[in-house]
C-alpha cells in the first residue's frame, strides 16, 4: 500500500535552531568578527625550519653510527689482539718447569691480562663517549639555532 501524504502538514516545518531558544540576543557573527585571528607564520621560513631540524638529526645519526662502527672496529682489533697475544703467551708456558715457575708465570699473565682488559675498556668508553659528546652536541647546537629563529619571527611578528 502506497502512503498518502497528510493533508494537515506544512509543506516545511519550521527551523528551530537550540542556541536561539536559549540566548536570543547573541549574534555569532558579531563575536567572531571580533576575534583576532593569529598571523600565520611564513610558510617558508617553517619549512626551512623543519628542513634544517630533520638535517641536523640525520647528521647527529650519522655521527652515532660512526661511532658505534668505530666502537665495534676497535672491538674487534682488541679480540684479534687478546686472542694472539693468549696464543703466545701459552706458548710460552713450559710444561717442564717446575710448580713454582708456573704459578708465578700464571701470576704474572694474570696480572698482564687484568691490565690489558682495564686500558681497553678505557679505550671503548672513550670512543663511545666521544661520539655521543659529538652527536649531542650537533642536536644542541641546531636546538639553539632554532630558538633563535623562532625569536626572531616572534620579534618579526609583533613589529608588523
Amino acid at each position: 500500500m502506497a502512503e498518502k501524504p497528510k493533508a494537515n502538514a506544512p509543506s516545511h516545518a519550521p527551523e528551530t535552531k537550540p542556541v536561539a531558544m536559549f540566548m536570543p540576543d547573541f549574534d555569532f557573527t558579531k563575536a567572531f568578527s571580533a576575534m583576532k585571528m593569529p598571523a600565520m607564520p611564513d610558510m617558508d621560513v617553517v619549512l626551512g625550519a623543519y628542513r634544517r631540524n630533520l638535517e641536523a638529526l640525520s647528521e647527529a645519526n650519522r655521527v652515532a653510527l660512526e661511532g658505534a662502527q668505530a666502537v665495534a672496529r676497535r672491538h674487534m682489533e682488541i679480540m684479534q689482539r687478546t686472542m694472539s697475544d693468549l696464543s703466545e703467551q701459552l706458548r710460552g708456558v713450559n710444561a717442564h718447569d717446575t710448580p713454582q715457575a708456573r704459578a708465578t708465570k700464571q701470576a704474572e699473565l694474570l696480572k698482564h691480562a687484568y691490565e690489558t682488559a682495564v686500558a681497553n675498556m678505557r679505550d671503548l668508553g672513550d670512543l663511545i663517549q666521544r661520539s655521543n659528546h659529538e652527536a649531542v652536541e650537533k642536536l644542541n647546537r641546531r636546538f639553539s639555532e632554532a630558538m633563535d629563529e623562532m625569536k626572531t619571527l616572534i620579534d618579526k611578528k609583533t613589529k608588523s
